[in-house]
């Protein structure tokens, strides 16, 4: 009998051109990545008027993180400090815009609050990455554990004693005027990291001042959130693809080749307008990560097996993932449904979207977090939904993913303009084997939030018939 693959593979597929191009050539390969789509899914993806514009930038620019800096040195001089230790992997990159991988291995900054320089103290495997961006001056250590004098890459292999680096942080402070200083810090010491340090600079006196790093980062410029609006509109035509390779392939595919073909389309579409020569400091914070499951693991907020399941009808089907540039950018989930449905899948998937719509309307300056919350889940047990409830509806959301603020009811906080918070009012029923998680970027604005990205929660999108 002749099936559709059979013919897809005789006949080819339509290209779509400019708007949404192919996954690759012609042929199939076990990943799926390899076939050929076409559709006009790109076609239903919303033309929001409220959209910020986009950034024409990769990345936000050093003189941004300058000027960002010479922000906290002014909130640092309101409490009277004389400078900030950065040792958050996040706040290190948000401030001084080096973007570095955080291991076992200490790395961190000092910021003086009168003068705009960066101290850094780093491994040596980074120290190109540091001495190529914003470096004032600093002091490395070879590797961890280092040995004092221990530096190959000087012909020096000297071994042993090991150098507690708290302490060598410490002393380098102290080398640059400030160990009798009153100097900010990022993160809460414990009480026995805490008494090492008074005991290395006992004239110094420290605070603890991380609620200054996170209040900054949680109310985004808008330069962070025009890159934000840039990852976006990638998502959803990527959304667009995934979709249309759905309904071409549907029961002849897994989420497993959907996941992939979706990843490879992803990273061809945005890399091929990233400005790169392989160097350091460009086509930095990209992470395109694209998932998909089918059939019973969509009835779990976060599943624990692999994803490796032909695609059937009836099946609940999840596109989900993340999307950065630059750093930013986030979630952005399609809950479909493929035919056929019941009455009883339909009214949860209609309640999910509601809720998804109630999130955005609410979410404007001045509301508390838990309104926004109480309202959601009121809206979900009045229709009955309460066994299926199992999370918040929105965490806050930032370049390391889930960050504060968080539409939960316990969450006390103001909404200001600029926060930026997932949306996943998500509803799932293990027994029937089925559940719809959305997820999008909700910007807070002065009169309703705005939804970042393109790709409609409606019917005609995520109501499938293969």
């Amino acid at each position: 009998m002749r099936t559709r693959r059979d013919f897809l593979k005789k006949s080819g597929a339509v290209a779509l051109g400019t708007t949404l191009a192919t996954a690759c050539g012609p042929g199939e390969g076990p990943s799926g990545r390899s076939r050929e789509v076409s559709g006009n899914s790109v076609s239903l993806l919303r033309n929001n008027p409220d959209h910020p514009k986009p950034a024409t930038v990769d990345r936000l620019p050093l003189e941004w993180h300058k000027s960002t800096v010479r922000r906290l040195q002014e909130k640092l001089g309101e409490r009277g400090l004389d400078g900030i230790l950065l040792t958050d992997l996040w706040n290190i990159i948000y401030f001084t815009g080096l973007f570095h991988t955080r291991t076992e291995r200490p790395f961190a900054c000092f910021i003086p609050t009168r003068e705009l320089a960066v101290h850094w103290f780093y491994p040596g495997l980074d120290r190109d990455l540091v001495k190529n961006w914003w470096f004032s001056d600093g002091d490395y250590y070879f590797d961890f554990p280092h040995a004092e004098g221990g530096f190959p890459n000087q012909g020096k292999t000297t071994t042993g004693p090991t150098v507690d680096l708290l302490e060598w942080r410490l002393k380098g402070i102290a080398k640059l005027g400030f160990g009798n200083r009153k100097i900010g810090l990022d993160i809460s010491p414990s009480a026995r990291t805490l008494k090492r340090m008074t005991t290395v600079l006992p004239r110094a006196k420290f605070e603890e001042v991380g609620d200054i790093c996170m209040k900054m980062r949680v109310v985004k410029t808008p330069e962070e959130i025009a890159l934000m609006q840039r990852a976006y509109n990638y998502f959803s035509r990527i959304h667009a693809f995934t979709r249309d390779y759905i309904l071409q392939y549907g029961t002849d595919a897994t989420d497993f080749q959907v996941r992939m073909a979706a990843t490879e389309y992803g990273h061809d579409l945005v890399l091929n307008d990233i400005q790169r020569d392989g160097r350091p400091h460009t086509a930095v914070g990209i992470q395109i990560g694209i998932s998909c499951r089918t059939g019973v693991g969509t009835a779990y907020p976060h599943p624990n097996q692999f994803h490796h399941n032909r695609i059937k009808k009836g099946d609940s089907i999840q596109i989900s993932g993340g999307v950065r540039i630059g750093g930013y950018g986030g979630e952005l989930y399609s809950p479909c449904q493929i035919a056929p449905w019941d009455s009883k899948r339909e009214k949860m998937w209609e309640v999910m979207a509601e809720g998804s719509a109630m999130q955005v309307r609410l979410s404007k300056a001045g509301t508390r977090c838990q309104e926004v919350a109480e309202a959601i889940h009121h809206y979900q047990v009045k229709q009955g939904m309460q066994n299926y409830i199992y999370h918040r509806p929105a965490h806050g959301e930032g370049m390391e993913g889930h960050q504060e603020p968080y539409i939960s009811l316990g969450d006390e906080t103001v909404l200001e303009e600029g926060m930026t918070f997932s949306m996943e009012p998500g509803l799932y029923n293990p027994e029937g084997g089925y559940g719809y998680n959305p997820s999008d970027l909700v910007l807070v604005a002065r009169e309703k939030g705005i939804a970042l990205g393109s790709v409609p929660m409606t019917k005609e999108w995520c109501f499938l018939k293969l």
